[in-house]
């Protein structure tokens, strides 16, 4: 009898134990982050009812998002896909381009260098590609180190355009006293190119692109080169980015970095990091413009949002307390813009009457 009620207990524990934990619609306070496999097309779902979303409003949301002139959207939970739709033409293989959004792969890259003891970012600029890289004095030109790049605080003029060659570059205020959005950003590639000994294409391939399953490639657009890929792989980066660096176990990045990135990088504009955006702060700067809005970034967005935002809306939510990644890319939605816009809000209205 003894052995009996043993075996029994046993049985019941051994029954308990074996509930069906790979069911992708099994939501817990301590279910794992999922990554999808670096090869193929497999990517696990979660269902919206299995997290208590609002099914009744997702319509709304999708027929806003085509109104918008979107071409991919996507939401990940916890790394699986709640919601991926395409409109306007566009298919889950499509590539379309990151625009500004691609400044955080940029800012990746550089801390992977870093990590690699490539370069310093706090070394000026001219450390590794030289002097005479813009057209201001050499004592200026020195003051500029790598991360007044990463923090858009170069000094140099952002009222003459795209175009990055020495001519173009020119003195507006000593590095680290102004902050202005600047495609200046983009020597950082050359840096580190120069100190890898290897083409930056290269490089990001080897550390980033390949390490997290991401297709796509870097495409010339006036003076440097654009990012372009379908939207699954620009949420495999939006993925490792809710992960502070972490791909699967795998630290492609260092978190020490990743969460200065990730947080107020001067206090000019507080609401920017490593050529992140930050939600949550009481002020914040835009592009060509040295006024300060008071307020949030993105009012109906969480606080602790940080994102990557690109021309014409191109969009990287990440949102840890959520353990949301959510992706848009398209044309713009209304006229053109550099990164913010009044769709972001109105984008976060709709999203929230399906999320919360």
């Amino acid at each position: 009898m003894k052995y009996a009620i043993n075996f029994f207990i046993l049985f019941i524990f051994i029954s308990c134990s074996s509930s069906d934990d790979t069911n992708s619609d099994t939501t817990t306070s301590e279910e794992i982050m999922y990554f999808p496999p670096n090869a193929g097309m497999s990517w696990e779902t979660k269902s919206l009812s299995s997290l208590n979303w609002n099914e009744n409003n997702v319509q709304a949301l999708l027929n806003y998002l085509e109104l918008k002139n979107t071409k991919g959207f996507i939401i990940l939970y916890n790394g699986k896909i709640v919601l991926e739709n395409y409109f306007n033409g566009h298919t889950s293989t499509s590539p379309w381009y990151w625009a500004s959004a691609g400044k955080t792969l940029t800012a990746t890259i550089v801390g992977i260098a870093e990590q690699e003891n490539y370069i310093n970012s706090n070394n000026k600029v001219s450390d590794y590609i030289g002097t005479g890289w813009t057209s201001t004095s050499i004592t200026k030109e020195n003051l500029i180190t790598c991360k007044h790049l990463l923090t858009m605080t170069s000094g140099l003029d952002d009222g003459l355009g795209d175009n990055v060659s020495p001519s173009n570059l020119q003195y507006k205020a000593d590095a680290g006293t102004r902050w202005a959005y600047h495609n200046v950003y983009v020597k950082l590639q050359d840096v580190v190119s120069e100190a890898t000994g290897e083409t930056w294409n290269n490089y990001f391939t080897t550390k980033l692109k390949t390490p997290i399953g991401m297709t796509g490639y870097w495409a010339q657009s006036n003076d440097f080169s654009v990012y372009w890929s379908n939207t699954r792989s620009m949420a495999r980066f939006g993925l490792l980015a809710l992960n502070k660096g972490n791909w699967n176990g795998t630290q492609v990045l260092n978190t020490s970095y990743f969460n200065n990135a990730t947080t107020t990088s001067q206090n000019i504009n507080i609401a920017y990091g490593y050529l992140w955006w930050l939600n949550g702060k009481t002020s914040y700067h835009l592009p060509q413009t040295q006024f300060e809005f008071q307020g949030k970034l993105i009012p109906n967005a969480p606080n602790d949002m940080y994102c990557a935002l690109g021309k014409d809306d191109q969009k990287i939510y990440v949102v840890p307390s959520r353990k949301l990644v959510i992706i848009r890319m398209g044309n713009a939605a209304d006229g053109s813009n550099f990164a913010l816009s009044g769709f972001d809000n109105e984008l976060w209205e709709k999203i929230n009457a399906v999320i919360n």
